[in-house]
């Protein structure tokens, strides 16, 4: 084995393993038998006895890779096991390839139900004169500590010792600590250290770290597992999990800006859990630390009527109720830097700029009651949407229509009515001239159009949007796909966000091109994705809930 720092290659792998447990996780479906235990285990991270209450952030594995391997194997159909069997050999592989360890023979035979690594702290040693040096603790539950000793033992004999580093023992509170020693201060060598508590084997990147570790564990009102906020997290899940992230926004913010210390001392945490639901992999999460956040029940028990009016071709499709208190609260609890408020930015753009209207003023503001919102993607692989809004006979919805073709007029459009089916439809056009030999026609290009029912206002790019949202006979509300991921959903909510991937991901790609930066860091991730879908569950005791449901493939 080269020199090389020894956490790194075991911090590599472990990230490894929890890289391809949750893609082997990602193969699985209603079907397997793991939904016989109710879509997981009901345990929590042990490891978080050695972590700080001020850590940054903890994701834990609560899973043994192989189980899910197994199942995995048991879900995927016959035609496609050897296929998936090498999708899997050949992610094992590529990962641990810089390691210099293999999993079926290093790391396997001593694993246990729980690999937790951890950020747990912004600078462990708190001396200005090295930097910012964050603190990183790997934390894996054994099944046989003597097996995992001896691979220790192995590992260390073919480690990084030279002739400037050694090993260097020590007995602190009764735990046996091994770390590196540099024999010579030029050579400045990665420090890594390792210990085993009970039934866990710890990593660290500093014997300092290791120390703080078993500190939490002996104090144990240190630790996270003992946090009131942390407690309060983990109260409001209440499926069986397969595995658990827990991040402190303010510190995982300070983490990624290098910086000793968060920006504020607010506390925000966020827990999300991972599940299986018969559409595939469902994430639960739990927000603490919202401002002014107070009890708020589900508006909703089932599906809004208006998404009956949305045809089934939908890339992306959001419904629920009072859309204006939604957006006012998704303007308040968003980063504007974050992946999500980007992509709400670049789908309200993709609206606004062609209408030259301000949707939060000109639309949001009236909606009081249900509404849907799709974009849409034809054959020809064009863009379109639609917006349909619960028609309360108020006169501020007669007047938001009214205002909404004055400003058509104030952009030089046309605006007239035209009978579709049985209703009238009210087109924005600007009319332009095509000249022919000995002939001048002339077309009208339509940019927007309106029709209102007795119960809903419908608002889209074009006549025959609005003419498919008119025709019930091809309802977003009756689409098997759309069923199916929302039945994976908690039924109070407070509506959906749903993103059919696999048939969108051109279209996504091209109108937001987040996705495709999103698509470059998890490829393989996403490989196996069908579609997404997502609801809030209102607030209690100070905790804002959410649902994510990923429906994959064979699901």
């Amino acid at each position: 084995m080269k020199p090389r720092s020894f956490f790194t290659i075991l911090t590599t792998g472990a990230i490894a393993v929890f890289v391809v447990a949750a893609v082997g996780f990602f193969w699985i479906i209603g079907r397997s038998p793991l939904s016989l235990l109710g879509g997981g285990v009901v345990a929590y991270p042990q490891a978080a006895l050695f972590i700080s209450k001020q850590a940054p952030a903890a994701i834990s594995l609560l899973v043994n890779p192989e189980k899910l391997d197994a199942l995995r194997q048991l879900s995927v159909p016959i035609s496609k096991r050897r296929q998936s069997r090498l999708e899997w050999d050949e992610l094992k592989t590529n990962l641990l390839a810089q390691t210099g360890l293999d999993y079926r023979r290093d790391i396997k035979p001593w694993l246990g139900e729980e690999i937790t690594l951890a950020i747990t702290s912004l600078d462990y040693d708190r001396n200005p004169n090295n930097g910012v040096q964050p603190g990183y603790l790997l934390a894996t539950a054994t099944k046989d500590t003597e097996l995992a000793k001896e691979f220790l033992q192995i590992s260390l004999s073919e480690g990084a010792i030279s002739e400037s580093i050694d090993l260097a023992y020590e007995k602190y509170k009764g735990v046996n600590i091994i770390y590196q020693r540099s024999l010579a201060p030029e050579a400045n060598p990665s420090i890594w250290a390792n210990a085993v508590v009970g039934d866990f084997v710890l990593f660290a990147n500093h014997p300092e770290v290791l120390r703080q570790a078993i500190n939490n564990a002996q104090a144990i009102d240190l630790s996270l597992a003992r946090a009131d906020f942390y407690q309060t997290a983990l109260e409001t899940i209440y499926q069986p999990r397969i595995g658990l992230a827990y991040l402190n926004l303010p510190g995982v913010s300070a983490w990624l800006d290098k910086a000793a210390v968060p920006q504020t001392t607010e506390k925000q945490t966020l827990t999300v859990t991972l599940a299986v639901k018969r559409a595939g992999v469902a994430a639960e999460t739990a927000l603490i630390g919202v401002k002014n956040e107070s009890d708020r029940t589900p508006a909703l028990s089932e599906p809004v009527t208006a998404l009956s009016y949305l045809p089934a071709n939908n890339v992306v499709a959001v419904a629920g109720t009072n859309l204006d208190d939604f957006w006012q609260k998704i303007q308040a609890g968003l980063n504007p830097q974050s992946p999500l408020a980007q992509l709400a930015n670049q789908i309200i753009a993709s609206i606004e700029t062609p209408l030259k209207i301000d949707l939060a003023e000109d639309i949001f503001s009236w909606v009081k009651g249900e509404y849907a919102l799709a974009l849409l993607s034809s054959p020809e692989n064009s863009s379109g949407w639609l917006f349909v809004a619960e028609n309360t006979a108020s006169e501020d919805i007669t007047e938001a229509i009214a205002h909404l073709d004055s400003l058509a007029r104030q952009q030089g459009l046309s605006v007239g009515e035209f009978p579709v089916g049985d209703t009238n439809v009210t087109a924005w056009t600007r009319l332009k001239t095509a000249s022919k030999p000995n002939s001048v026609s002339l077309n009208a290009e339509v940019r927007g159009a309106h029709a209102v029912t007795d119960n809903y206002v419908i608002l889209a790019d074009s006549l025959e949007t609005v003419a498919l949202a008119l025709d019930s006979r091809n309802s977003f509300l009756s689409n098997p796909e759309f069923q199916k991921i929302v039945a994976s959903l908690p039924s109070e909510n407070d509506g959906y966000v749903y993103v059919n991937y696999a048939d969108g991901k051109a279209f996504l790609e091209r109108e937001l091109p987040i996705i495709k930066a999103i698509e470059l860091s998890a490829q393989s991730l996403l490989a196996h994705i069908k579609a997404i879908a997502l609801s809030s569950q209102g607030s209690k005791a100070g905790v804002r809930r959410a649902t994510v449901v990923f429906e994959l493939e064979n699901s």
